[in-house]
């Protein structure tokens, strides 16, 4: 599901009146059949009472905040809030019109009974004040109190943090039966602001859950990944969410109806990124788009938009989730969570990563996700045994709640592992080395080989998925990649079937020696579990995939050539000379089972997935067609430039 599809899933709920304001729609095939609307309706009526309120911030701009509140508080009886602040609407609104499922983000929460909070974030829907994407945030202050303080005769500066600080402030005071005690949390864009609520947390702020959560959108996650441009999803997620609003709203339209049969051939006929300002198109109305790439290096816009230097003095428990199959922020996860453990000593900060794709673990049920089975209902089990015992003992103190450091769902075995810490410690580098004749081997090369080479045709991108679709493939991280082996575009390298068991957990290490004819260039990487050949379909579904030879995705990520050495600063190819690039891809938690093949596919297109690189070094935003060029790419693996990709393998 793309950012876009996330966010107009998370419409419909509000409209419909579903769970929480984070809660994709969508139910997976062969779930279990939930609840009716009409049996969901009468436990949010019978339970809760709605109230909806203008709170001012302290510069005087009024957010627009919905409140489902217990009815059934007997005396002395107090509830903790819990908090969800989002761009995707908090509604429906009006006082007659209830959220027909939840009101909290899950069953269970909702049934555990919290006074649910939710807010449309500043200059989104009925919020009053001016929305920037990713909202910077302010230096770190002394206190929170002199952060106050705006200049004489001036609002006082305000960020996200404050704005939260000011809307906890704001519910101690006026919601009657609350505990002094307040929980935030939140999925994509939510997980952000909930991120965004721990510098200089107001005291009252005892348990945080970013989840999925948009951090850096350069480096990697949403608008970029290592400078390069994600344009299938930031297409579609912009045209929706970068309408101009003059004043606030109950409902969005799209800037222009694009509803393609074939996304790969929409986007090659669209031609540069510089036609998406057609008449037809954005027309120069979208600010957002127009800012991602009029920024095209790592400059202070982006910068200010990564929070994680700001993410110091961590007070609140933490409870960061992710899922290994998530297109959108799996890099956000990751690294919100290192961030603060890094610059938070002694903070009590903990990590869930799950076999799931962007908010999946709300779903009522995730035992699948295209040919795999997972045995068990996980995101049911996330919920039960980590996300609501984790809320109910830092706001209720019910129950205890001591998991392991990282709960982390091995994509190869089929279950779940614990560490004392991510990456776990003992893990140890160990390379793969390409080689001559498609060879992946453990040995560095020890000769002088040639290198292998491809010409890469801007013009016949490679497809970062089979067959023809309309929008992204959400399958795709962990498609079959038979389809780009087949390519004379792709080097393929593969090692021999393994004769153990192989575990890889925490990040991979590109470390490649290229060249290119051109003066720029892509480079994708993947990691690939090649299943023998005599492996069987699975059952109950032999005819969903052939398993024999499946070459099962585990891991890709892009580096944008320029970039090489600085994000900050790019720098041009020599053309056809010797170059490293090394990058790393985010982690992973796999198993490769004995008799199973470790391959590595090289790449430098990954359409639509990714925007074309012209293979020149010039500005990829304003670039015409005829600026775009074949180059021919050469990967060295000898003895002075052995190109290998860096597993950190943990013993059985």
């Amino acid at each position: 599901m793309t950012r876009f599809a996330f966010a107009a899933a998370l419409l419909v709920a509000a409209a419909a009146g579903s769970a929480g304001a984070q809660t994709p729609v969508p139910t997976p095939a062969r779930a279990p059949t939930p609840p009716t609307r009409a049996q969901d309706s009468a436990f949010v009526r019978q339970h809760y009472r709605k109230l909806e309120h203008q709170i001012v911030m302290r510069d005087g701009t009024k957010l627009y905040t919905v409140l489902y509140v217990p009815l059934d508080a007997a005396p002395g009886r107090r509830y903790p809030f819990l908090m969800t602040r989002t761009p995707y609407s908090a509604g429906p609104y009006g006082a007659e019109n209830y959220r027909l499922r939840g009101p909290g983000p899950s069953r269970e929460l909702s049934e555990e009974q919290y006074i649910f909070v939710y807010q449309d974030v500043r200059g989104r829907y009925q919020s009053e004040g001016q929305f920037e994407e990713m909202t910077p945030a302010l230096p770190t202050a002394a206190s929170d109190k002199a952060r106050r303080r705006g200049p004489k005769g001036q609002p006082a500066p305000h960020d996200e943090s404050t704005d939260t600080y000011d809307t906890i402030e704001w519910l101690l005071k006026n919601v009657p039966n609350n505990n002094g005690r307040v929980g935030i949390m939140g999925i994509s864009y939510p997980g952000f602001y909930a991120t965004a609520s721990l510098p200089t947390a107001h005291p009252a702020l005892k348990a945080v859950s970013p989840q999925a959560p948009v951090t850096d959108e350069f480096l990697g996650d949403d608008a970029r990944h290592n400078g390069a441009f994600f344009l299938l999803d930031n297409f579609d997620f912009t045209n929706y969410f970068d309408v101009p609003r003059p004043q606030p709203v109950a409902k969005y339209e799209a800037l222009f109806k694009s509803q393609p049969a074939d996304a790969y051939q929409f986007f090659l006929n669209l031609g540069p990124l510089a036609g998406a300002n057609a008449p037809q198109y954005f027309n120069g109305r979208a600010r957002i788009w127009n800012e991602y790439l009029q920024h095209d290096t790592y400059d202070a816009y982006w910068q200010a938009r990564n929070i994680r230097p700001r993410l110091t003095g961590v007070r609140p428990a933490v409870l960061v989730v992710g899922g290994w199959f998530d297109a959108e922020d799996l890099f956000g996860a990751l690294h919100t969570y290192k961030a603060i453990e890094q610059q938070n000593p002694g903070a009590t900060n903990r990590l869930v990563m799950g076999p799931w794709t962007h908010g999946a673990w709300s779903r009522p049920d995730w035992s699948r996700f295209g040919p795999l089975n997972f045995g068990a209902n996980t995101a049911q089990h996330y919920r039960q045994t980590l996300e609501t015992p984790f809320f109910n003992h830092y706001l209720k103190d019910k129950g205890a709640f001591n998991p392991a450091e990282a709960t982390v769902f091995n994509t190869g075995t089929n279950d779940w592992q614990t560490y004392p810490a991510w990456p776990p410690k003992a893990a140890a580098g160990r390379s793969a080395y390409a080689g001559a004749n498609g060879r992946l081997a453990f040995a560095a090369p020890a000769a002088d080989e040639k290198p292998e080479e491809y010409v890469s045709d801007p013009a016949h991108p490679v497809p970062y998925s089979a067959g023809v679709a309309d929008g992204r493939n959400n399958e795709y991280m962990i498609e079959d990649q038979r389809f780009a082996a087949q390519r004379p575009d792709v080097l393929v390298f593969q090692t021999e079937p393994l004769a153990e068991d192989l575990t890889v957990a925490g990040p991979l290490g590109a470390d490649l020696w290229v060249s290119t004819s051109g003066t720029d260039a892509d480079f994708i990487v993947k990691l690939i579990d090649v299943l023998p050949a005599d492996t069987p379909a699975p059952v109950p579904n032999p005819d969903e995939l052939l398993m024999g030879g499946y070459q099962r995705l585990v891991r890709a990520e892009v580096m944008r050539g320029r970039f090489r050495q600085s994000f900050e600063h790019p720098t041009a190819f020599v053309p056809n000379q010797p170059t490293e690039v090394k990058y790393e891809l985010p982690d992973v938690l796999h198993t490769f089972k004995k008799g199973h093949r470790l391959m590595v596919q090289v790449q430098s297109t990954w359409f639509p997935l990714v925007d074309r690189n012209p293979q020149q070094f010039l500005n990829i935003s304003t670039a015409k067609a005829a600026d775009f060029q074949k180059a021919t790419i050469r990967l060295y693996h000898d003895a002075a430039h052995p190109s290998a990709l860096t597993l950190p393998v943990v013993a059985p």
